[in-house]
């Protein structure tokens, strides 16, 4: 019993949480640590001066997380975050400017391509069926058109 639960825990892939403290991203990083995965949140430098995200950071280290400092302003930050586990999920807001936000996300997929371990990748429209959204409308067409042209990056 005791070397099953040992094996299992070592099949758990580790996960990094890009924006997780956001709206999503926190239920993410909760969901991943219920699940029993080894759990890293990546959260910018200058953290510090939102109260509120450090007192969630600090609650998602005390659940068992592990806190990972990077930027999208610097790569090598990304590359060695993302060299630590196996899936990345992007829960980074769409209250940027969509192709702003799309920019954020492609520095990622370089950092990832870069580390060159990662299994899964989870973007922030994870889901989105541009097959399905013929009839979107402006922004929505946009933002899937870059979607589907990260998808073949």
């Amino acid at each position: 019993m005791e070397i099953e639960i040992e094996r299992s825990v070592k099949e758990k892939s580790k996960v990094l949480v890009v924006g997780g403290t956001g709206y999503l991203g926190r239920r993410l990083v909760g969901a991943s640590l219920a699940a029993g995965h080894p759990t890293f949140v990546l959260h910018r430098p200058e953290i510090d001066v939102d109260i509120d995200k450090v007192q969630l950071l600090l609650f998602f280290k005390q659940q068992g997380a592990r806190l990972v400092e990077g930027s999208f302003s610097n790569h090598l930050s990304l590359v060695a975050a993302v060299r630590q586990v196996d899936v990345v999920i992007c829960a980074i807001a769409g209250v940027h400017i969509e192709s702003y936000h799309i920019l954020l996300q492609l520095k990622l997929v370089h950092a990832i391509k870069e580390a060159g371990n990662i299994k899964r990748f989870f973007p922030s429209e994870f889901g989105t069926d541009p097959a399905r959204m013929a009839h979107a409308l402006a922004p929505g067409r946009v933002t899937l058109a870059i979607r589907w042209w990260l998808g073949r990056q």
